[in-house]
């Protein structure tokens, strides 16, 4: 029993200086993204919305995609608060294929998480900002192509909230904001930061690479794409394990297919698009995401 007992408080040490070496290594990045996202929608949300907003009546046609897609990007709302968004929009004549452009580009990045990523380096940041911005105009094109001037969305039911950022002191506004998103986030980040020591301790790096590495190139980006939809519960959580899974030998596609149907199929963000989709283009969605991270992982994976 004495036996057990030290190899369990030894490996419980072992945890514990990871665990600590991988907080100290990510936490900066974790503040860093916690003050912009709130910086960006205490100051500059109503400015992004009303960029968006502006942009309905410009004869862009299908091109319009693309500046939907760069603002989707750039709001700060998760999706509960990017579709009651998109349904004033809609209800005030916002086109479509734009919507589903600015949607889904919201639903994959916005600036929190970008700063954040920031910790898995230059070469990731970039891939991740690209390939996002991407999946929301190709979205946007597919509706157009798929519904011409059918309404793809149905919005009954989904009015604006009311926004929490109504404080009069603009610092005080600020802090609050920070504190919701800690609150909702700083859980995640510690179980992130836990399983990456874990993985850091417990498996072994020339498996782990042979898996998801380059040597396995194919199998480990449907791998790494399959394993970000019930694995993928917050940024917050994931970027500690996609910072550790790239140090351990995963391919920079296979880490970017996960970055795509992770968030994309959040069961929050999933449960939002159920009801304004429907089941049929539910499937639709889920089907292209899985169809655009597999080949946006091949495609990294041949470049870089």
């Amino acid at each position: 029993m004495n036996e057990i007992f030290q190899v369990l408080r030894r490996e419980f040490v072992y945890a514990w200086y990871y665990f600590l070496l991988q907080l100290r290594q990510i936490a900066g990045y974790w503040i860093l993204g916690m003050v912009v996202g709130s910086l960006v929608s205490v100051f500059a949300k109503d400015t992004i919305h009303g960029a968006f907003d502006r942009i309905r009546d410009k004869k862009w046609g299908l091109w319009g995609v693309v500046p939907a897609s760069l603002l989707g990007i750039a709001s700060p709302l998760c999706m509960y608060g990017t579709v009651p968004i998109a349904a004033s929009f809609s209800k005030h004549g916002m086109r479509h294929d734009w919507l589903a452009a600015f949607m889904m580009s919201s639903v994959l990045l916005n600036p929190q998480l970008i700063m954040y990523s920031t910790a898995l380096g230059a070469t990731a940041l970039v891939i991740r900002i690209i390939s996002c911005t991407v999946c929301g105009i190709v979205a946007g094109i597919v509706v157009h192509l798929f519904c011409k001037d059918k309404p793809f969305f149905n919005f009954t039911g989904f009015e604006p909230r009311a926004s929490h950022d109504t404080h009069p002191n603009l610092f005080l506004r600020f802090l609050f904001n920070l504190g919701r998103n800690i609150k909702a986030t700083g859980l995640y980040f510690l179980l992130g930061v836990l399983l990456s020591a874990l993985f850091q301790r417990y498996v072994p790096a020339d498996k782990f690479a042979a898996l998801f590495g380059e040597a396995n190139e194919g199998f480990g980006v449907l791998m790494a794409a399959t394993i970000g939809v019930p694995l993928y519960a917050c940024g917050g959580g994931t970027i500690p394990l996609i910072r550790e899974w790239l140090a351990m030998g995963m391919s920079m596609g296979s880490a970017s297919a996960f970055m795509i149907t992770g968030p994309a199929t959040k069961i929050t963000n999933l449960g939002a698009l159920k009801i304004v989709l429907g089941m049929k283009r539910f499937l639709l969605y889920l089907a292209f995401v899985m169809a655009f991270s597999l080949t946006t992982g091949l495609i990294v994976n041949i470049v870089i």
